[in-house]
Formats: structure tokens, sequence, C-alpha cells
């Protein structure tokens, strides 16, 4: 297939792209580039070989000429975005998501698989939430997500067939690392200080999924016969891999030789949710999880060894996503609309 990925500058994207180049697709990128000043390492894996530099609310019909499939990756990434500009998280993640579900049906593009999150589910009781549980997003990150999902799925008929993918908490090596989510996180202060000081309690439940394992469920979608994902809403991940957000540092302590770990009292972050994932692992052909959080972990500490990282690499501005933003803004390189100078 030939397939537009769009925020392939971002921390799935530079994993997927490599990912379905290698299963024979035909892939053209997309990026404003905000998050390219990051290189974690070099993983010998295939570039994009066709790109286009462009802001995803300035796509038009022209760009999306001759692709049987788009996958869209590209929005402002993560809750504390959305409370730095949460007006600006609306117009790029809600209204600009929509815009180019719209013109792809335009253009005559079959095939939409939408990165969703898991997040939608925000707070719950202890059972397990189910793609048909009741949404309750806490963050204008989550809360567009849902938008998406329900504006998106209007314009589902025989000629468009849009999938949604709410994926677990990502983690994992990716050479546009990102240390703004929960293990990998708390793999770099790990690493770097050899101590894991937690100031909550770390009892919230998130759901984890490998970024490869991500990767490797959009290429299930873009593969699969229409009538299975049409219209579909797929969790991505593994039932087995909810853990209390304690767990997780435990996992990352016995990951790093002499690691340290400590808990506070309960805090403020009142997101705590576990997942099922029993729909896509009976009803997506040719997937299931490769990894787990104990993999993952190791994984990043033999990379991390490979180079030799130190505190000034964990901390560098374009490993998280809002201090990468609040530094482009703070030395006039974007508007306050999050357009280039």
């Amino acid at each position: 297939m030939k397939v537009l990925v769009t925020g392939t500058d971002g921390y799935i994207g530079s994993v997927l792209g490599p990912y379905l180049i290698q299963k024979g697709h035909d892939i053209t990128g997309l990026d404003t580039g905000f998050y390219r000043a990051g290189w974690l390492f070099n993983n010998g894996e295939t570039v994009y070989p066709s790109y286009i530099h462009k802001d995803l609310r300035n796509i038009s019909l022209e760009d999306l000429e001759g692709f049987d499939a788009v996958v869209h990756l590209a929005e402002l990434s993560n809750d504390p975005l959305g409370k730095l500009n949460p007006e600006i998280t609306y117009k790029i993640n809600h209204k600009g998501s929509v815009n180019i579900a719209n013109l792809c049906k335009q253009a005559g593009i079959e095939r939409f698989i939408y990165a969703s999150s898991c997040s939608v589910y925000g707070t719950g009781n202890s059972e397990y939430k189910t793609e048909q549980s009741e949404l309750n997003p806490q963050t204008a990150y989550a809360e567009c997500k849902t938008r998406v999902e329900r504006d998106v799925s209007k314009l589902a008929d025989e000629h468009f067939s849009p999938t949604f993918l709410r994926n677990a908490t990502a983690y994992g090596a990716s050479p546009r690392m990102r240390f703004d989510i929960v293990l990998n996180n708390l793999s770099g202060l790990a690493w770097t200080t050899g101590v894991i000081e937690m100031i909550s309690d770390g009892m919230p439940w998130r759901p984890l999924v490998h970024v490869k394992d991500i990767s490797k469920a959009i290429g299930c979608a873009l593969e699969a016969p229409k009538e299975t994902v049409h219209k579909q809403i797929f969790n991505v991940g593994d039932t087995e891999e909810n853990f209390r957000v304690r767990e997780i540092a435990e996992i990352v302590g016995r990951a790093f030789p002499g690691c340290k770990t400590t808990f506070g009292d309960s805090g403020g972050d009142n997101r705590s949710y576990r997942v099922s994932f029993d729909k896509i692992n009976s009803n997506l052909p040719g997937f299931s999880c490769e990894y787990t959080a104990e993999r993952g972990a190791a994984e990043l500490y033999e990379i991390f060894k490979k180079i030799d990282m130190d505190e000034e690499i964990f901390n560098a501005n374009p490993y998280t996503r809002l201090k990468q933003l609040k530094h482009l803004l703070e030395t006039q390189q974007l508007t306050k609309d999050l357009y280039w100078v």
C-alpha cells in the first residue's frame, strides 16, 4: 500500500515508518518538525524515503493525492501540553485531525488509522475498561481524542473506512525518544541518578504497551480485511500489562542494577484505569504484543549503556514535549499559535 504517516518525526512515527517499510509498504512521512532536534541513537533502520515538511493544519487535498491509506499520529502529544494552551490543543488535535479525515475522504483514500489513547477512560474503579465502557477524559488531550473518534466515525461509509486505535501508555526505545512518559522517565532516572524517588504513593493504574507493538497494531490494521476494521475501536496492548505506577517503578528498579526506589504520599493525579485488550487480541488478525514491561526496561538499560547517556542528554529539551515547545516559544522560533516563524 502507498501510505502517508503523519507525525513521522515523533516518538512512535520514527519507529513506525521503518517497520512499515520492512513490511513492504510505500511510505511517505509528514511532520512539522518540533522535535527533530532530538536523536537519541541510530538503530540502523531505513528512514523515510519520501517526506512532506508541513504543519498538519496546512495539509491540502493535493498533499493526499495517490495514497491508499493515512496513519494519523501528528498531534500535540500529552496532557501537560494540553494544560499549556488548551485552546491551541483543540485547534490542532481536534479540528486539525477531523479536517485531515475529511480531506482523506474527498481524496478517495479508503483507509484512515487514527492513533487514539486509553487516556479517554480517565478514571474508574478496579474493573477493566473495554471499548464499550463509558469515557471519562480528564484532560484537554484526552477530550480531543474522544471528539476525533466521534466526528471521524460519522464520516465512515463504503468508500471511507476509519479505524481507531486506543493505545495504552507507550514505552520503549525510539530514536526520537520521549522521557516524559512513565516507564521511559523512570528508566532515565534510574540510569542517571541511581534512584527512583517518587513523590506519590504510586497506586494509580496504567496499562502499558511497547512502541513496537503499537507499530505492529497499526500494520495489522492496515492489512486486515476492511470488514474487520471498518469503524472499529481497538484498545492496543495486553491485559497482563496493566500495572500500578509503583509496580512500574519496581520493574524498572530491578532492570537497573543498584537502583533504589522510594515512594511518597498519595499524589494529586486522579487518572487511574485498567484496560481490557481482549478485543484486539481476538479480532485483529496477526496481532499480539511481543514486549513486556520487563523486557522494555532491560532494552532501555542496554541502550543507555551503549550510548553512555548522561543527565544532560536525559534532560535535553527535545526529549520532553512540554520543555521543547516552551523552548521554541521562548526563543521566538514559534508563534503563540505554534506555527514556525
